[in-house]
């Protein structure tokens, strides 16, 4: 299953489908008529997008419009309606431009930090055991992999670094840098060690946070 729905998919039977079923749950029965199909074409075509997980069958039942046996319900997974595009970047684009005109650079990369700390604060930490800061690190990681980031901790020479190959958020970091800021704080909150932010934010926007050495001092 493709990352996304492109217009490609949409123009085949599976994506009709799809598109049906983001408009209301339906039955075989209800999905056959608006298609034109039978009913064994259609579960043919539900089958492959249940073992996708991208639709699921309903335990509640309907009556068939002829009044025979219950029909099962089908409607989309949550995961189909995350693969759906969503006008995200342009609408934060504009709201990170009010802020910044109304509060000023400084206070606007505040509020962003205190948006870090209240999402750090929505994602328990593990324990601290023998590794305890490496573990909170990963956590830290699979943190921003679960904010649509591709990030991965590497630890070269002894140096401890948190390095991104796909920013969530590269749409709008090239002119509001106090987005990176915020994950900075989201970091340094999970992981509960200080983290310097060193993102790439040219053409290809990449995210890069070097850990703090456990004596204050910042990492080479």
């Amino acid at each position: 299953m493709a990352a996304n729905w492109d217009e490609k998919f949409f123009e085949s039977t599976r994506g009709q489908v799809v598109a049906l079923l983001r408009r209301s749950e339906r039955t075989v029965e209800e999905l056959a008529r608006a298609l034109g199909l039978t009913d064994n074409g259609v579960r043919v075509h539900l089958a492959v997008l249940e073992r996708d997980g991208i639709v699921r069958q309903r335990g509640s039942v309907r009556r068939s419009s002829g009044g025979g046996k219950p029909a099962y319900v089908y409607e989309l997974t949550q995961k189909a309606e995350d693969l759906f595009p969503k006008a995200y970047e342009p609408t934060l684009r504009r709201l990170l431009d009010v802020l910044s005109e109304r509060l000023g650079p400084e206070e606007s990369e505040a509020l962003l930090r205190s948006v870090g700390r209240r999402l750090a604060e929505e994602h328990p930490m593990p324990a601290d055991g023998a590794d305890g800061t490496h573990a909170r690190l990963e956590a830290a990681v699979e943190v921003l992999n679960e904010l649509g980031g591709l990030a991965e901790l590497e630890e070269r020479d002894g140096a401890l670094v948190i390095r991104g190959y796909s920013c969530p958020l590269a749409g709008v970091t090239p002119d509001h840098p106090e987005v990176c800021r915020m994950a900075q704080t989201l970091i340094t909150e999970l992981a509960g060690v200080p983290v310097y932010e060193r993102c790439d934010r040219g053409e290809r926007p990449r995210c890069c946070f070097e850990v703090a050495l456990s004596d204050g001092t910042e990492q080479k």
